[in-house]
């Protein structure tokens, strides 16, 4: 694959800290701190993996500060990040009690909600809990709403995905196991792009009614129903597409099954308007699956979750497609598209392509399959 996008730049970084403090200043909070998630790689650049031992950021009105330990501080500063201060904390002492001398007296810090009840519970032993506030819907608004350079990047990487899908498809015949699928897979992610597979999933015959897969390591026999679903990684951003399809003359079960899958998919896609609550998408699916006489609601035969997910440098992310959430749909807020049918014991059928908000409407990373044997438009 060419023309890779450039990885998002500090300057769009910095842009992204300053509506953070806007949204602290607005929710009156004086502070927020970050973990090790993927909310600190989003707001500094800094990666880091997440353990007991406290890496984040403390932002304020007016500072960026790295909290790590000591013998950390060399690797950090080798890292590509924002520019910042770094307090350190040796191994006796407690990160949180640096944080809250940091923060200072009588200041309200919110936390990044992806932070672990550990450091939540240290917290609590420095600052009055009144002191402390969920940090997580300011957030996700924000993260919600990508930039063009972030949905380059998510096509870039679905592009990849797409290309391996195809490759799936002509690679699986009688007698391939699923583990042989997967360890495709992920070899011909990195071929592609760079990264393995951030997960993947092969299921067939009725394993495919479990929207997760089965842990045995099946086998492919002729005539079975297919189910690949998978993703990579590119500059800190997912991708996520799901395939179900046979490669022999599919059963008119299996055929009526696909098709209602396919409409209450393009059902959902229909209802994507700038402004429309989240909550409508996962309506209209339902609409169409109960019309055909399935469901309704959750139950089996029919659609047993949410209709789809918010994607971006988590695999699931706001805005959550589901019952419930009144959350508008606003333009740059990318999410799957997947209703999936479940006929238990019996098969599963998931067509999952993902969406991007248009300042019009919505426009799809990667175009629907066809139909049960033409995975690909």
């Amino acid at each position: 694959m060419t023309n890779r996008p450039e990885p998002i730049s500090k300057d769009e970084r910095k842009g992204r800290i300053a509506w953070l403090r806007a949204a602290m200043q607005a929710a009156g909070a004086d502070a927020v701190l970050l973990g090790s998630t993927t909310s600190l790689a989003y707001f500094t650049g800094l990666v880091w993996h997440q353990s007991e031992r406290l890496v984040g950021a403390l932002i304020t009105a007016d500072s960026l500060t790295y909290i790590a330990p000591a013998f950390e501080v060399s690797k950090i500063e080798t890292l590509d990040r924002l520019d910042g201060d770094i307090a350190a904390w040796d191994e006796h002492e407690d990160p949180a009690a640096l944080t809250a001398k940091l923060l200072g007296q009588g200041r309200t810090l919110a936390l990044d909600d992806a932070l672990p009840f550990a450091i939540y519970s240290a917290l609590v032993r420095q600052l009055a809990p009144e002191r402390l506030v969920d940090g997580g819907p300011m957030i996700s608004s924000l993260r919600a709403v990508k930039s063009p350079a972030e949905i380059a990047l998510m096509q870039y990487a679905m592009d990849a995905t797409l290309e391996v899908h195809k490759r799936v498809h002509a690679l699986i015949e009688p007698g391939i196991r699923a583990s042989e699928v997967v360890r495709f897979i992920d070899e011909t992610h990195r071929a592609l792009s760079g990264s393995g597979s951030t997960f993947a999933i092969c299921s067939f015959g009725a394993a495919t009614s479990l929207p997760h897969g089965v842990d045995d390591d099946q086998t492919y026999a002729e005539g079975d129903i297919i189910l690949v679903d998978t993703g990579t990684i590119v500059g800190g951003y997912q991708s996520d597409m799901t395939r179900t399809y046979v490669k022999a003359e599919p059963s008119a079960e299996f055929s009526r099954i696909w098709m209602i899958e396919r409409e209450a998919q393009q059902a959902v896609f229909d209802a994507a308007k700038p402004g429309v609550a989240a909550e409508t998408l996962d309506d209209a699916a339902r609409r169409v699956i109960a019309a055909h006489g399935l469901g309704p609601d959750y139950r089996l035969p029919g659609l047993p979750h949410r209709a789809g997910h918010g994607l971006g440098m988590d695999i699931h992310e706001a805005p959550f497609i589901v019952r419930g959430n009144a959350a508008p749909l606003l333009p740059g807020m990318c999410f799957s598209n997947e209703p999936m049918i479940v006929v238990p014991e019996k098969f599963g059928v998931r067509l999952e392509d993902i969406i991007h908000m248009g300042e019009d409407g919505p426009v799809w990373f990667t175009t629907p399959g066809k139909g049960p044997t033409e995975p690909f438009a």
